[in-house]
C-alpha cells in the first residue's frame, strides 16, 4: 500500500491520467492525497473533478483557493455565473455538478495522519498555530461548508480582511482569516498577517515579511508537511515542509510525493506541450 500527495492538478487531466499511471495506482491498495486546487485554468476542470470524485474511497483532498471559489459561485444567479470562464462554465452547468459541488464541500481545509506522520493544506498555517490549534480552526470552517449553513460562508468568502487569523476573531471573519490563512499564503509577517499580493519565489517579498515556514518564533508542529499553492515556490524541502505545486497548468510538471517510506520520493510528469505561463504570471 502506497500513499502520494498530489499537487495543484488545476484542470490538467491529461497529466492527472498520466501521472496515476506512472504511480500504478490501484485505488483498492493505494491513497491519493490532492493538496487542492483541482479546478480552473487547465482547460479540464470537470473531467478532473469527475476522476477525482469517482476514487473518492480511495482519496483525501484539501480545498484550495480555486475549489472554494467554484463554490462560491455555484452560489450566483445563473446570469451570473454564465459570465465566469468557459471552463468553469462547463463545471457549473453539468447534470452532476450538484453531486461534485455536495462531494467537495464535505472535504477538509487540513489533513494530518498520525501513523505517517505527515499534514496536508493547500497553502499554509499560522506562525502562531500549534498543530491542534490549525485542526480546530480548519475543523471550525469544515463544519460551516457542510452544514446547511453554508451559503452564508460561501457569500462572504471573499476579501483580504482580517490579514491575520486571532483567536479574538469571532463568526464569518474567524473563518475568513482561517480560509485565507490555510488556502492563500505564501508570505507573511511575524504576526501572521499575510500579503496577498506577493507571489513570486522567497527572496522577492518585501521587507519584513517571510515565507509562512520561515517566520522567526513560528509555533514548533512535530508533523511534516505537504503544501501546494505556490507555484513560483516549486518542488521544496526543508523545515519539515515539502512544496508540490511545480507548475503544471504554467508549463511545469504535475509532481506526486510518496509520503509512507522513510525518505520521501517524487515523481512528476511533464505539463502538455500547449502549456505555458501568461504574460503577468498567476497564483
Amino acid at each position: 500500500m502506497a500513499t502520494y500527495a498530489i499537487g495543484d492538478v488545476q484542470g490538467c487531466y491529461p497529466e492527472l491520467q498520466r501521472l496515476l499511471e506512472k504511480l500504478r495506482f490501484d485505488p483498492a491498495h493505494d491513497r491519493l492525497w490532492f493538496c487542492g486546487d483541482l479546478v480552473n485554468r487547465g482547460g479540464e476542470s470537470l473531467a478532473t473533478l469527475r476522476l477525482v470524485h469517482s476514487l473518492r474511497d480511495s482519496t483525501t483532498l484539501t480545498l484550495g483557493n480555486h475549489d472554494l471559489s467554484l463554490l462560491a459561485i455555484a452560489l450566483r444567479k445563473q446570469d451570473a455565473q454564465s459570465r465566469v470562464n468557459p471552463e468553469l462554465r462547463e463545471v457549473l452547468f453539468a447534470e452532476d455538478a450538484p453531486t461534485l459541488f455536495e462531494w467537495l464541500r464535505s472535504q477538509k481545509l487540513l489533513h494530518h495522519d498520525e501513523s505517517l506522520g505527515w499534514t496536508m493544506v493547500h497553502a499554509g498555517l499560522a506562525p502562531s498555530w500549534t498543530l491542534k490549534q490549525a485542526q480546530r480552526s480548519a475543523a471550525e470552517v469544515e463544519r460551516e461548508l457542510s452544514s446547511p449553513r453554508h451559503a452564508r460562508l460561501l457569500k462572504n468568502l471573499f476579501g483580504n480582511r482580517p490579514a491575520a487569523w486571532s483567536s479574538r476573531l469571532q463568526g464569518i471573519d474567524r473563518m475568513r482569516a482561517s480560509i485565507n490563512t490555510m488556502t492563500r499564503m505564501r508570505f507573511c509577517d511575524v504576526n501572521g498577517r499575510i500579503d496577498f499580493e506577493s507571489k513570486g519565489a522567497p527572496g522577492t517579498q518585501k521587507a519584513g515579511m517571510y515565507p509562512w515556514f520561515e517566520v522567526p518564533g513560528l509555533r514548533r508542529r512535530e508533523t511534516r508537511i505537504v503544501c501546494g499553492h505556490w507555484s513560483a515556490l516549486g518542488r521544496f524541502a526543508g523545515l519539515d515542509v515539502y512544496g508540490i505545486d511545480t507548475g503544471c497548468v504554467w508549463g511545469g510538471k504535475l509532481t506526486a510525493l510518496r509520503l509512507d517510506e522513510e525518505e520521501p520520493q517524487y515523481i512528476a510528469v511533464n505539463a502538455e506541450p500547449h502549456r505555458k505561463r501568461p504574460p503577468g504570471g498567476g497564483d
